[in-house]
């Protein structure tokens, strides 16, 4: 845990393996997502915008050892990184043979100074064959898999047209972590409908499902999704900044400490993004979380419980 943070910071954890500055660098590999190509839908999921969830920014025009390229520039001058984690973030990057994937994959990590790989996906979208590729990666580069499991709860995911279910997403939690893949969960917070006790009940669910990191979003609403459609007609509200701030904190007291914390706030573009405008000032609201924190003696994992062992299913 880190000495300054009262959460276990994922960016406290590279600073200790890689003994230097790292930062992400996002690409865009100009992947599909079945549930926009036709095989589980065409719409996508609301929230989702024409480029892919949370892709804003990259430029899309470069091959990916140029889109990483560009991206070292702007980091080192930023954050005065010197070494580096390609991300592939838009859409489903394991979506495809693992021929295109061994192909991209590479291309990434021959580029000067990228010492590890991010690869963000569906649940649905990990056959076998793609997790024994990630395994054989994982065991000579620095590799996280993130699944967009977003809610635990069925409804919401049928709400938020995802296409999937729960039982999905433990299923392929189960098979990577089962080949020693470390795995990060992306969940959103202020779906509509979901109270407190029912999004609190899924740090329990990732506690008990074993995962390594989570990153936490607020739902935000962006141009151009139908999330916008709905927000805009009154159907869906979105969280203050106080109340997501104790949210938050509430939720990193139940989680098991030596799970790592990759994100604790969604940041939509300022271009793109309609509500909640507090949302672009993320810095305010990370300090709002680490003074909550403070204000209350708490730290992650105050209120852990060890789960009851179980079998996944």
């Amino acid at each position: 845990m880190s000495s300054v943070k009262r959460y276990n910071a994922f960016s406290d954890e590279l600073k200790r393996v890689f003994n230097c500055k790292v930062q992400r660098i996002s690409v865009d590999a100009a992947f599909s997502c079945p549930n926009r190509d036709g095989t589980l839908d065409t719409h996508g999921c609301i929230f989702c915008g024409g480029h892919g969830s949370g892709s804003y920014g990259i430029r899309r025009e470069l091959d990916i050892s140029a889109q990483l390229e560009d991206g070292k520039e702007v980091m080192r001058r930023k954050y005065r990184a010197s070494k580096f984690i390609a991300y592939f973030q838009a859409y489903s990057n394991t979506y495809a043979g693992v021929g295109l994937l061994q192909e991209l994959y590479t291309e990434a990590i021959g580029v000067s100074d990228v010492v590890g790989l991010i690869i963000a996906t569906r649940p649905d979208c990990l056959p076998d064959d793609v997790l024994d590729y990630l395994q054989e990666i994982s065991g000579h580069t620095y590799l996280w898999l993130e699944l967009g499991v977003q809610s635990i709860h069925d409804r919401s995911l049928k709400l938020i047209n995802r296409c999937h279910d729960h039982a999905c997403s433990v299923d392929a939690i189960k098979r990577a972590r089962n080949r020693g893949i470390r795995v990060c969960i992306h969940i959103i917070l202020g779906l509509p409908g979901e109270t407190h006790e029912e999004m609190l009940a899924m740090a329990g669910e990732l506690n008990r499902l074993g995962v390594d990191g989570v990153k936490l979003h607020l739902l935000h609403v962006m141009k151009g999704t139908v999330l916008e459609e709905m927000y805009g007609r009154g159907e869906v509200t979105v969280m203050d900044r106080d109340d997501y701030a104790a949210l938050v904190c509430d939720f990193l007291e139940l989680l098991d400490p030596r799970i790592l914390i990759h994100r604790l706030t969604g940041d939509g573009g300022r271009d793109n993004l309609v509500a909640p405008l507090w949302s672009l000032k993320k810095f305010e609201i990370l300090n709002l979380i680490d003074a909550e924190m403070e204000r209350r003696g708490a730290r992650q994992g105050e209120k852990f419980t060890t789960p009851p062992h179980t079998t996944l299913s």
